[in-house]
């Protein structure tokens, strides 16, 4: 679990006292992974910035890369004569997951691609912080840092992935455009269908994931006030985040994966695009999601693998097959006998 947490509008102004006692000296900064998005607003003056501290712009146009995460570390190591006394991530779950994999690389030898996966992660990471900026990918609690390598998308997943500290400040959340509100709001809903619907289902990660879908439900179909909303659905991405930490997301998270690595789907469209069509697996949640975006006139792009060759398609199916976690979670122990490449190609025709 994350360790130490802030909630509440105008949180972020606690920074400063938050970070002093991390500090080690002067010749240790913190570095902070911020969106480009706030490059050239205010966001930096608010940043209580000491001695060799920088703030680095990151564009959260693409997936984050293992090429990235490890040019960061090289530069950073380059740069300073001790380790930096901590990494922060401002932003959505791209920012969050490169500051969480950049502070375990710092510490841990050799490339990021060779910690894609379960338990590879042998030392602790520097001191690391979140605060996201948008809400649903879970990234601020989860215990994984989803990297593109160059043979697989897959996360960093272990425990000392996990942020020591989260800052959640719902006034970050007023500047999302409605759209990308919609498509990282429904990573969290999906999460929660994938995880209560699984069989990792365990009573711990059942109370959190019932908590978020039913914040879920109350942000995208209910009629509350701005603000509430963005209070609750902050809250609905700490809980479904919990609840895959606990358990284990599924099939649209397989399977959105294997469109991202080939075509740089980003995840929240990306899982929504895979969601529509996975009726058969998820007959109530791709109802309401369906319901979901009617109430906000969301229109999914269409013809995205239209031109996608008999090779990316294979590709695609590949890398989703390649997540053994997921699909257990979603079909049981037996899984492999349940679906096969061609099903998973032939979902991937219709997107």
């Amino acid at each position: 679990m994350v360790p130490r947490v802030v909630f509440g509008r105008g949180s972020f102004a606690s920074i400063d006292t938050i970070l002093m006692p991390k500090r080690r000296n002067s010749e240790a900064p913190f570095i902070y992974l911020v969106d480009a998005f706030f490059e050239g607003t205010d966001l930096h003056t608010k940043i209580p910035l000491l001695f060799d501290d920088q703030i680095i712009y990151i564009s959260a146009e693409e997936e984050p890369k293992t090429e990235q995460v490890d040019a960061l570390v090289a530069k950073f190591k380059a740069d300073y004569t001790e380790l930096p006394s901590g990494i922060i991530g401002i932003g959505g779950g791209t920012l969050l997951d490169m500051a969480k994999a950049v502070a375990l690389l710092m510490t841990n030898p050799g490339s990021s691609a060779d910690y894609q996966g379960w338990d590879l992660i042998q030392r602790p990471g520097l001191y690391h912080v979140g605060i996201p900026t948008i809400s649903g990918t879970g990234a601020e609690v989860s215990r994984t840092a989803v990297l593109m390598g160059p043979e697989k998308k897959l996360g960093l997943n272990s425990d000392y992935t996990t942020y020591d500290q989260v800052i959640l400040d719902p006034n970050f959340l007023a500047t999302v455009p409605k759209e990308q509100w919609f498509y990282t709001g429904m990573d969290c809903f999906i999460h929660c269908v994938e995880s209560l619907e699984g069989t990792y289902l365990n009573a711990f990660s059942e109370s959190y994931g019932e908590k978020a879908y039913d914040l879920c439900k109350e942000v995208f179909l209910g009629d509350i006030p701005k603000l509430e909303a963005e209070e609750k659905l902050m809250m609905a991405s700490w809980h479904g985040g919990m609840s895959i930490a606990y358990s284990q997301v599924g099939v649209a998270h397989a399977m959105s994966y294997g469109l991202s690595y080939v075509l740089s789907t980003k995840h929240g469209i990306g899982n929504c695009l895979v969601f529509q069509f996975l009726e058969d697996f998820y007959p109530e949640g791709v109802a309401l999601f369906n319901k979901m975006m009617q109430k906000h006139n969301i229109s999914l792009p269409k013809g995205i693998c239209a031109n996608c060759t008999d090779a990316e398609l294979e590709l695609m199916a590949k890398i989703a097959l390649g997540m053994a976690p997921l699909w257990e979670n979603a079909l049981g122990p037996n899984w492999e006998s349940k679906i096969s490449k061609e099903d998973l190609i032939a979902i991937y025709k219709k997107i």
